[in-house]
């Protein structure tokens, strides 16, 4: 049974130097970078969105006052 390579024999691959490989300029382009729809996808708005910084800002807000509230039961 004769197993079937996956590799072509180099000595019959197309553009391949004995002991050296692809020359420059006869590797092509990977699928990914021959796409001609590179770059940002779509408009792409300027900062966070209002509603996540105002949960922040109170979740920071709360978590002060606890430990200022814990601060003062500590002092008295």
């Amino acid at each position: 049974m004769k197993s079937n390579n996956p590799d072509p024999d180099p000595r019959t691959t197309p553009g391949h130097e004995a002991g050296r490989g692809v020359p420059p300029g006869e590797t092509p382009q990977g699928e990914a970078s021959a796409g001609s729809g590179t770059g940002p996808r779509g408009d792409l708005t300027r900062g966070w969105a209002k509603g996540p910084l105002f949960v922040i800002g109170i979740v920071v807000v709360l978590c002060a006052a606890f430990f200022l509230a814990f601060a003062l039961v500590l002092l008295l």
